[in-house]
């Protein structure tokens, strides 16, 4: 196929909100019935809340504004004291530092490969004086959960799992989400499931789940409206915080409608996922990392590597002419003020030294690759990153 022979696809476009949930805005608009706690029971919210439970196969479901939220709900939820060290990979969105920082905890990066997992020789040595850990699957590449849940056992350290790029994703059969003591969830535009903003904490523990319903606005009684545990309400009733971090039945109804639609999409992306990663590999000029052993992917993007010497200047080069063939690939490190290379965190005391986080963050790239994309799509993307990689080398 010529490049150019079809339009760019829009790989920051999103699928269209399933239309069977037009006549449910349509009540919410018309009632103006919006808020979570104005019905007795069967909120928007509530009927999200016992649905991604029913998936994900937990006890406990809390629907908040967004994976930052319940990220620091989450930290708050284990009651860690004040300048508790958190352990979270080096490579991850800003927001992870930010929500360990909004909980008045420290975050301690630890090194990640060129396989974007992090070290566990490097987590192992970290682990000695944490706290807790914040385990991101970064771009939905699980590192080794085997070792790190083992680990942290050990050392009795809870383990929540940022899960926010692998909503679908399996570990020995496990969904990610479920591993850890907490995992949280992401239904921003660029994610699996599209709610715009939203975020969804779930665990199988009464008490973290009390405290996190109670802290996420649950105010006066409005606890009672959480059915399974209301001993465990009574005890923290007025003795928590509360930072209003709930999420709204409109948007209850939007990502609702969309969780009969995650195998298919998790289906679809993998498959996306693969057909490029086989061309890109096959290339000569990327190396896209193998899945480990227990982890069967749910990825709506690609990552991959540069093969052989990129100076700065010629992976920047291959980004531009990439760019101006309306493939949209930012280089992790090279993309201006990117928000994924710690270095940029400057809202961090004493950021660490992380030669190995570094390097890989100045030669690995990135690509959406949503579910929807057509394989004549997935051909232009491939073709042209290959194009302006030749491109490159062959002015280098």
């Amino acid at each position: 196929m010529k490049i150019g022979a079809l339009a760019a696809p829009k790989t920051y476009s999103a699928e269209p909100i399933p239309s069977g949930v037009l006549p449910e805005i349509e009540r919410l608009l018309a009632t103006g019935d919006l808020f979570r706690y104005t019905a007795e029971a069967d909120a928007a919210v509530s009927l999200l809340e016992r649905d991604f439970a029913e998936h994900m196969g937990t006890r406990y479901a809390l629907a908040v504004s967004s994976c930052s939220a319940a990220l620091f709900l989450s930290l708050k939820a284990l009651d860690l004291p004040r300048g508790a060290r958190v352990l979270i990979p080096a490579f991850t969105f800003a927001a992870v530092p930010s929500a360990v920082v909004h909980a008045d905890c420290v975050p301690v990066l630890v090194e990640v490969k060129d396989n974007y997992r992090i070290d566990l020789e490097d987590f192992s040595k970290k682990l000695v004086d944490a706290d807790a850990v914040m385990i991101s699957h970064m771009r939905g590449h699980t590192s080794d959960m085997d070792h790190i849940l083992r680990e942290a056992d050990i050392a009795g350290i809870p383990v929540i799992e940022d899960a926010a790029h692998s909503l679908g994703t399996l570990w020995s059969g496990r969904k990610i989400g479920t591993l850890g003591k907490i995992g949280c969830f992401s239904f921003q535009s660029y994610k699996l499931v599209n709610g715009g903003e939203g975020g969804m904490l779930i665990t199988d523990d009464p008490e973290i789940a009390a405290r996190a319903v109670i802290m996420s606005g649950a105010y006066e009684e409005n606890w009672k409206k959480h059915p399974g545990f209301q001993n465990s309400f009574c005890n923290w009733q007025n003795r928590l915080p509360l930072y209003n971090l709930r999420m709204q039945n409109l948007s209850a109804v939007v990502i609702r409608a969309q969780l009969p639609e995650i195998e298919r999409r998790v289906r679809d992306g993998r498959r996306n996922h693969d057909y490029v990663a086989k061309i890109l590999n096959d290339s000569g000029y990327f190396s896209v990392p193998d899945a480990l052993p227990q982890e069967e992917r749910a990825p709506d993007s690609i990552q991959f590597n540069f093969v052989g010497a990129w100076s700065d200047e010629a992976a920047r080069q291959f980004q531009s002419i990439a760019k101006e063939n309306r493939v949209s690939v930012q280089v992790f490190g090279l993309s201006q003020g990117n928000a994924r290379a710690y270095w940029n965190w400057q809202f961090l005391d004493d950021l660490p030294e992380l030669p190995q986080t570094r390097n890989m963050l100045m030669r690995a790239c990135d690509v959406r690759l949503p579910a929807q994309l057509s394989t004549e799509e997935l051909d232009y993307i491939a073709e042209n990153l290959i194009q302006a990689a030749s491109l490159t080398r062959t002015k280098k």
